[in-house]
């Protein structure tokens, strides 16, 4: 019985194995993939002004999803926000906020705080023009000649 038991056990631990070894890595998502790139580069200060260059991300576990959209900064935080239609008219991001997450949103590095939905939908603006310039790599060094 015991045996039957272990056989049964080492079988499930090798097709657990097997399965995860040829699970293939997680794609990125378009917010983590532009949040890389905003960690990597660093971004100038947002100043106030309304800019229509705007990604709004929109997340719920693993899942994302990025817009164009259009964006208020007043007193150096985030006011309102729009998503810019297929018609180039303007949709106002309107949700049911926890708490007061809406409120007195910080830009920090181009990227606004989380803004947190009652449904756990999380939402940021990202600003990538103001993404810094990508810094020129290192050159590398000539190897020693026999001169």
């Amino acid at each position: 019985m015991i045996k039957k038991v272990l056989l049964a056990f080492a079988v499930t631990l090798a097709a657990i194995n097997i399965k995860a070894q040829t699970e293939e890595p997680r794609e990125l998502n378009c917010y983590n993939k532009w949040s890389q790139k905003f960690d990597e580069r660093g971004a100038d200060e947002v100043e106030d002004g309304i800019y229509t260059d705007v990604i709004i991300t929109s997340r719920i576990g693993a899942k994302a999803n990025c817009w164009s959209g259009k964006a208020e900064v007043r007193g150096k935080k985030l006011v309102k926000l729009y998503i810019i239609k297929e018609d180039d008219t303007y949709e106002e991001v309107v949700r049911t906020w926890k708490g007061n997450s809406n409120k007195d949103v910080v830009i920090i590095n181009g990227v606004s705080a989380s803004m947190i939905t009652v449904h756990n939908e999380l939402i940021n603006v990202l600003w990538p023009k103001k993404i810094k310039a990508k810094k020129a790599a290192a050159r590398k060094a000539p190897d020693p000649t026999d001169d």
